[in-house]
């Protein structure tokens, strides 16, 4: 009799333990899955106020992309690329809309975080100097003798003597005259400056916009007179890149800068996120 009941209450324990260990199973399938849906969140700094360059990821949002690959997307606007970078490597920000350029000004400093860009927004930098041709400026070499506006926190301003030096222009004969961001196009516009630096598809549309013609404006592209450098890219917040690799995926120098330690390829691009060459060559 005692047999048959020790035979039941191990039967019974068992039977409960494996109904418990079933149900912990559950538990812990249910979880995983509920954690599989919950999407990764990324905070996305952009490096200055938005314009045409942030298209991209303002029609990626729209059209919900970064949703269907798992991503909630929060952004926030920096005050340039430098404090773009400074918000990736504090970890304030995962990603960032940043100058590439000054990402290797930034890696070429001895104590530099290894902050990498994961893709290439701009195969060329939209740097240019945007002129009036009632000036008598069609092409670079007339900048010679005339004044050239060049607003805070510009980037293009740092290639211009490999530019002018690369072209045979006299950069004693152009005045620069330091001006804000916020009257860069009104100065042009009221006639204070021959030309101004800013990027090819923005500073020309924010003329026209001012009442000036088209076909009074005159935008000399650095990339077209030698300038090899690359634009903008998505640089990532390097912990963030390790512990979270997938959901990355998911989403020349002028001749007056001396790096303190010259970055190589490696340093400041990190193509493991990308695609095979030839699967991103679209242009």
């Amino acid at each position: 009799m005692r047999a048959c009941q020790t035979n039941l209450v191990s039967r019974r324990l068992v039977l409960t333990t494996g109904v418990g260990g079933l149900a912990c199973l559950a538990a812990g399938w249910s979880q995983a899955a509920e954690e599989l849906k919950q999407p990764t969140a990324i905070q996305f700094s952009y490096d200055h106020p938005l314009d045409a360059s942030m298209a991209p990821f303002i029609e990626a949002t729209r059209h919900g992309l970064f949703a269907a690959e798992g991503l909630s997307v929060s952004t926030n606007v920096a005050s340039g690329s430098s404090d773009a970078i400074a918000r990736v490597v504090s970890g304030a920000s995962d990603l960032a809309l940043a100058d590439v350029n000054e990402l290797i000004r930034f890696r070429g400093k001895a104590d530099a975080t290894p902050v990498k860009a994961a893709f290439v927004l701009f195969n060329q930098a939209p740097y240019a100097i945007v002129a009036r041709r009632n000036r008598g400026i069609r092409v670079l070499p007339d900048i010679e003798g005339k004044t050239l506006g060049v607003a805070e926190r510009d980037l293009s301003i740092r290639f211009w003597p490999a530019l002018a030096k690369q072209n045979d222009i006299k950069r004693a004969s152009v005045k620069l005259s330091r001006i804000s961001d916020a009257v860069r196009e009104p100065i042009l516009s009221a006639g204070q400056v021959d030309a101004v630096t800013g990027f090819s598809y923005l500073s020309a549309v924010n003329l026209r916009d001012r009442g000036i013609p088209a076909d009074d404006l005159t935008v000399l592209r650095f990339a077209d007179y030698g300038c090899e450098a690359y634009g903008f890219a998505v640089i990532v917040n390097a912990a963030f890149a390790s512990a979270k690799s997938q959901a990355v995926k998911g989403d020349q120098i002028a001749e007056d800068f001396k790096f303190h330690k010259r970055p190589t390829a490696a340093d400041i691009f990190d193509g493991s996120f990308l695609p095979p060459v030839e699967g991103r060559l679209i242009n």
